[in-house]
């Protein structure tokens, strides 16, 4: 087999999918991933329909845009309204605070939807005049091309929203929530592949909870939790590499030098969770003239809830609930009229499953 198809074989995933029945621990087992491009994956190709009965895969916080808080977002749209160009991805412009950025380009306000911040700030050079601003959402993945752009120099009239995210404190947190009782995680392969597995290592030990960082492709997943179920059940609290053809233990040394000389950890809060102390990159101090917040005198408005009534994002992000527990699932929250953020980004949890399990 060639290219992917070796990562695609319908005869290995069955294969594997009956090395994880031989696993049973005699006991139910829940496992979380926090991703959402694995839980697109997953979805897309009806892998939780292929596990044991004693198997439970549920989604955490792995969409970026959805954890976002609505009071960063309000930000954005503020920076907007003040006269500054807004530049961001595609599906944060439609995430809702007390309104969205798309609804604010509508009532005149400079919103735009760039495909990378080397983009925004190219943007920034095309208009000297004007102040751009780059609503810099995303994980490790993301976070890196942002400390990247500011490291090379940008134009003067470019300054960034932080609101990136640093993945391991919010596993140490779910780790600390008792009541949610995890067994082990799917670490994501994109994120881990900046990180490296080593940040995880400690984690794992300390917790005695296993974490096994696969990729996206449907062999690769049910490797993954094979690996991961082994170790549930020896007992083995250790973080171990299912994806080496992208994530090497010390993952990418150039990238996370760029992050921690642009950014420094911070606590932050994360919409529908709460505040995760050391989980948010905010500009270092040799950085901070980038802050459009301080550029553009805004601060955060604590007022604004994240959550509408009724939406239960923040129990889905949690794998408390699956996305059809929530009452508005699929009625007056869909991917054209989304109430939560779990609806609106491709990689949000919600909008997968309506997408792939039969409810498009």
């Amino acid at each position: 087999m060639t290219g992917h198809a070796e990562w695609r074989d319908p005869v290995a995933v069955r294969r594997l999918a009956g090395e994880i029945a031989r696993l049973d621990p005699g006991r139910p087992v829940k496992l979380m991933h926090v991703c959402g491009t694995h839980e697109n994956a997953i979805c897309r190709h009806g892998l939780r329909d292929l596990l044991p009965p004693w198997v439970r895969l549920v989604a955490g916080p792995g969409c970026p845009v959805c954890v976002c808080p609505a009071a960063e977002i309000d930000l954005a749209i503020r920076a907007a309204k003040a006269g500054a160009i807004v530049t961001t991805f595609g599906d944060v412009a439609r995430v809702p605070a007390r309104t969205t950025l798309m609804e604010a380009r509508a009532a005149g306000a400079d919103a735009r939807v760039v495909y990378s911040v080397a983009d925004a700030a190219l943007f920034a050079a095309a208009n000297p005049g004007r102040e751009v601003v780059f609503f810099a959402v995303g994980f490790e993945t993301t976070a890196c091309t942002t400390a990247a752009v500011l490291r090379s120099g940008a134009p003067r009239n470019f300054s960034i929203i932080a609101s990136h995210r640093y993945v391991p404190p919010a596993l140490d947190a779910l780790l600390a929530t008792p009541d949610i009782g995890l067994d082990g995680f799917l670490l994501p392969g994109h994120a881990t592949s900046v990180t490296g597995l080593h940040a995880y290592a400690p984690l794992a030990a300390r917790h005695g909870v296993p974490m096994v960082v696969g990729g996206f492709e449907p062999v690769d997943v049910m490797v993954a939790l094979r690996d991961l179920l082994a170790r549930v059940g020896d007992g083995r609290g250790e973080a171990a590499n299912a994806y080496r053809r992208a994530v090497r233990d010390d993952g990418n040394p150039a990238a996370m030098s760029a992050i921690f000389d642009v950014f420094e950890l911070r606590d932050a809060a994360w919409r529908g969770i709460g505040t995760i102390p050391g989980s948010g990159l905010g500009l270092a101090p040799a950085h901070a003239s980038r802050d459009a917040t301080a550029r553009l005198g805004l601060a955060p408005d604590p007022a604004i809830p994240d959550a509408e009534p009724g939406c239960r994002c923040g129990d889905v992000l949690l794998g408390r609930v699956e996305p059809e527990d929530c009452p508005l699932f699929g009625s007056a929250c869909e991917p054209d009229n989304p109430v939560g953020p779990c609806m609106v980004a491709i990689e949000g949890t919600c909008q997968a499953r309506y997408r792939h399990r039969g409810h498009a």
